[in-house]
């Protein structure tokens, strides 16, 4: 290691130790390097321009994030959660199955597990807190466990993030989250039911089969919405990042027109809501740009790729130490951080075993997503804290099955990668 690297890396850990935010710890901390090697400090710019001009996809990231936010402000979400419960609360725990079943919903129209909890969960949580019947600290881990689906479930916008670092077929991955995300629904509904019948929780008013019809069709333009984006991307209408700006349209239509709940001072809220969420999320793609460009400068990847395949490990030996990886990193880093920064390290050496980088990639986002949730520095944790006031002690020891049950489902995934591969294959995106 190098001295300019060591103290690029004293200085990265030195500043987010006393809390720095992570985009101006990494640029803070390449911008030492820079300086110590030498170089031009405007080379820092450059490369974040550079990165940012070259990378089209990455437009995606704000049109997602609002269309999330108008799906919050508005009350799409509540006619979606009166759907929900229409058809799954009916049974023993059904309002958690309702929380699970809308967070699959709404992750096909969001593409962020934060928004998820923040928006819908709160509605979801009052719901099943309401006359004690469920406590507070289960009702809040059970929305932030089915939050970690919201990023799976196409639109994603960790996934975009990876296919900047690695290349890979954003139709693909958003294709390949597909099933991992029902199967993480799966197991959370299973294990919801398990707690359920084990605390002999009273079975919820069922609402009447004939009401059905009317909650769906008052719903169904808001379901509509994974179709179109599906569609349009897959029936070669638009690209990715056009699908965004239709995702985003739709919802200011749907909000605006169809269920008139967007008011100017609203509309104007959210804008300069989804402005600040963006740019936090780019100086950390502007950090990592630079970052990338210091670690291939050093040959890291290279030498790591070299290093592993000189030892001959195995594809699903590399894959769990990966993954264990990332299990503890996503105790402290968030998931935008973790793959813009520690997965490009990776990506050469998944090419040298080869292993698929769709697979490795939802691989990698379902891990980022478990890390959320993960005490005692899961970020989903203090969101929920924070929109509902339920104190982290409680949340905290509800968490714990439901973290268990999302671990099974991220093995299976890793396990069997026809699990992603599969609808990928299906439209002739893998091989």
């Amino acid at each position: 290691m190098t001295f300019e690297l060591a103290a690029c890396l004293l200085t990265l850990f030195l500043l987010a130790g006393i809390g720095t935010p992570i985009g101006y710890t990494i640029i803070l901390a390449a911008t030492v390097y820079l300086g110590l090697s030498g170089l031009d400090l405007a080379l820092t710019g450059e490369k974040i321009l550079q990165g940012l001009y070259r990378s089209f996809i990455l437009l995606a990231v704000p049109l997602f994030i609002v269309a999330a936010n108008i799906m919050n402000a508005g009350t799409i979400s509540e006619w979606l959660l009166n759907f929900c419960v229409a058809l799954v609360g009916r049974f023993r725990g059904g309002l958690g199955h309702v929380n699970v079943v809308a967070s699959l919903i709404f992750s096909g129209m969001s593409g962020s597990a934060v928004a998820d909890a923040a928006g819908i969960g709160k509605v979801i949580i009052e719901m099943m807190t309401k006359e004690g019947r469920y406590t507070r600290g289960y009702a809040a881990a059970i929305t932030a466990a089915s939050a970690t689906i919201g990023p799976i479930i196409p639109p994603s916008i960790p996934m975009v993030l990876y296919a900047l670092v690695s290349n890979a077929s954003i139709g693909a991955l958003f294709l390949g989250g597909i099933v991992p995300g029902l199967v993480m629904g799966a197991v959370l509904m299973g294990m919801n039911a398990y707690i359920s019948h084990k605390r002999g929780l009273d079975i919820d008013e069922a609402v009447p089969l004939s009401e059905l019809p009317a909650k769906t069709a008052r719903a169904f333009p808001a379901l509509l919405m994974p179709v179109i984006l599906l569609y349009g991307i897959y029936g070669g209408v638009t690209t990715p990042t056009e699908a965004a700006a239709v995702a985003a349209f739709y919802a200011l239509l749907l909000a605006g027109l169809f269920y008139r709940a967007l008011s100017w001072h609203t509309l104007y809220r959210i804008f300069v809501d989804s402005a600040r969420a963006s740019g936090a999320v780019g100086i950390v793609i502007g950090g990592a740009l630079i970052l990338n460009f210091i670690v291939i400068s050093e040959n890291i990847p290279e030498m790591m790729s070299n290093l592993l395949t000189g030892i001959d490990v195995s594809p699903i030996v590399f894959l769990i130490g990966v993954n264990l990886l990332i299990l503890v990193l996503g105790c402290v880093l968030d998931a935008t951080t973790i793959i813009l920064v520690i997965v490009p390290l990776f990506i050469p050496t998944c090419r040298e075993l080869g292993i698929d980088l769709v697979h490795f990639g939802v691989l990698v986002v379902v891990n980022s997503m478990i890390g959320l949730i993960t005490p005692p520095y899961g970020i989903l944790l203090f969101v929920i804290n924070a929109v509902t006031g339920i104190p982290l002690r409680e949340i905290i020891a509800e968490i714990w099955p439901f973290l268990a049950a999302l671990l099974v489902a991220l093995v299976m995934v890793m396990l069997f990668p026809g699990i992603v591969l599969f609808l990928p294959r299906l439209f002739g995106y893998a091989g």
